[in-house]
């Protein structure tokens, strides 16, 4: 996505609006009329936006481990209140500054964390480590943070005028769980929600069998034409 890896580092245009269209656009670029949609955490935001935006392009929709604004039915995971890096990532300028040069260590923290303490192969971690080192990288990183208020509201409005019509499924584990399942179910036709056990918030990293056991049949009961 915008600002990440070896993307151009973007001076704005981080809210799930600008981040839908981008997907979009890059489907019309590569002649493409249609696409499954997987997004996890920053991703969910604009996979959901563009399904309900342009469903012509979204045959199937699968999203995980995050929460789409101020849509009800997840008040049981934001009850103690939002992570605290929530705070600190949204302000702007301040984490970028601090965190340059220490760059490893906090990335550690969010690699264990996010698989439940088991960690990553070195390999995975020196290319997180190497994304995200500097200050224009981190800044990218935390541009997603500051434009969670215009990404809710973006949601807020779509959900007004428009309901998830392709097949959607939604998969949770550590800490959301079924968080995002029951914001979707009020506004989806067509919704399967897993819950995966003993498994953190970087499902691909840390369940990427478990994931793709899910993925695989549904993907393929509906594949490109």
């Amino acid at each position: 996505m915008r600002g990440f890896g070896a993307s151009a580092r973007a001076a704005e245009g981080y809210d799930a609006g600008t981040l839908a269209a981008d997907a979009g656009g890059l489907l019309d670029a590569l002649g493409e009329p249609s696409a499954a949609v997987v997004g996890i955490d920053a991703g969910t935001a604009p996979a959901v936006l563009l399904a309900l935006r342009r469903p012509d392009l979204v045959r199937r929709l699968v999203v995980m481990e995050a929460l789409l604004g101020r849509l009800p039915g997840a008040e049981h995971v934001v009850a103690g209140g939002a992570p605290w890096w929530f705070g600190f990532h949204a302000v702007p300028g301040l984490a970028e500054t601090v965190l340059a040069g220490n760059e490893a260590p906090y990335i550690d923290w969010f690699l264990d964390s996010g698989t439940l303490g088991r960690g990553v192969p070195d390999d995975i971690r020196a290319a997180f480590v190497h994304a995200y080192t500097g200050t224009e990288a981190l800044r990218c990183a935390f541009a997603y943070y500051r434009a969670l208020p215009t990404s809710a509201q973006q949601i807020q409005d779509a959900v007004t005028t428009a309901r998830l019509t392709m097949p959607t499924m939604t998969i949770g584990s550590h800490p959301v769980g079924t968080g995002l399942e029951h914001q979707l179910r009020p506004i989806a036709d067509d919704l399967v929600g897993h819950h995966l056990q003993d498994c953190g918030h970087i499902i691909p990293l840390d369940r990427p069998d478990a994931l793709f056991a899910l993925l695989a049949p549904f993907l393929a009961a509906d594949p490109p034409e």
